[in-house]
């Protein structure tokens, strides 16, 4: 256990938890909607359990991250696959209707949703975690798991603040409209050409942020409308 008596272990340790912190923000938003129309204990179950399997997750992605990002079009995919969660999470209804027009009402759909998103928007972050590890698995480890708390205590604000607030909600999912952009531009497939055009680093997270906010908000009211009782005419 001397490894704990030196001063890098825990300055790498300390730079892991900040890292993580720093970079958890969009990840604390996906679990706060995912989880956000589940009933109270299954709300706190998909908030242990999604950001505790979010940070093993992390660590694996930790070991692999980097090959997988020289991967043609992965990153594209996954953007593509993140701007789809991004529109089913605002378009999913808060009025409380029941059955299967609501695809996140229970535990397990919500958690895989949060696995999902993470396993995307982690691909970019778990690098700089990796650099402050220095190829420790113990900090590595260490310093992520130290991190669920933070992690479900962001995720529990954030599901407070949108019940009080709904329009957070809505800048929650351009928040993953955003993210979905940037994964798809920082692809090894067009990276280079992406860095010759600076604008396409603003305009493409941007219009991916409109597009699950419009699209997002279409469906959300034309399911509302569609489960509206229809009024018997005398």
């Amino acid at each position: 256990m001397e490894f704990l008596q030196t001063a890098d272990f825990w300055i790498g340790l300390f730079n892991i938890i900040l890292i993580n912190i720093l970079l958890s923000g969009d990840n604390a938003v996906v679990i706060a909607l995912a989880a956000r129309n589940l009933p109270p204990r299954e709300k706190k179950l998909a908030i242990f359990y999604g950001s505790g399997a979010a940070v093993v997750l992390r660590i694996v992605l930790t070991v692999v991250a980097a090959k997988l990002l020289e991967l043609p079009f992965l990153q594209i995919i996954g953007g593509v696959l993140l701007l789809w969660i991004g529109v089913q999470l605002l378009a999913e209804d808060d009025d409380g209707e029941e059955g299967e027009a609501k695809e996140h009402s229970n535990l397990r759909s919500a958690i895989i949703t949060i696995l999902i998103a993470d396993l995307v928007m982690s691909l970019d972050n778990v690098i700089g975690v990796a650099a402050a590890a220095k190829g420790s698995m113990i900090l590595l480890v260490l310093g992520l798991a130290i991190s669920i708390p933070l992690i479900v205590f962001s995720s529990s604000l954030m599901m407070t603040l949108m019940a009080r607030f709904p329009l957070i909600i809505t800048l929650g999912a351009a928040l993953i409209g955003w993210v979905s952009g940037e994964a798809a531009i920082h692809d090894s497939a067009i990276r280079d050409w992406v860095a010759e055009t600076p604008i396409l680093s603003y305009a493409v997270p941007a219009l991916c942020a409109v597009f699950v906010v419009v699209v997002g908000k279409y469906l959300q009211s034309k399911s509302s409308s569609d489960n509206q009782p229809v009024s018997d005419n005398p």
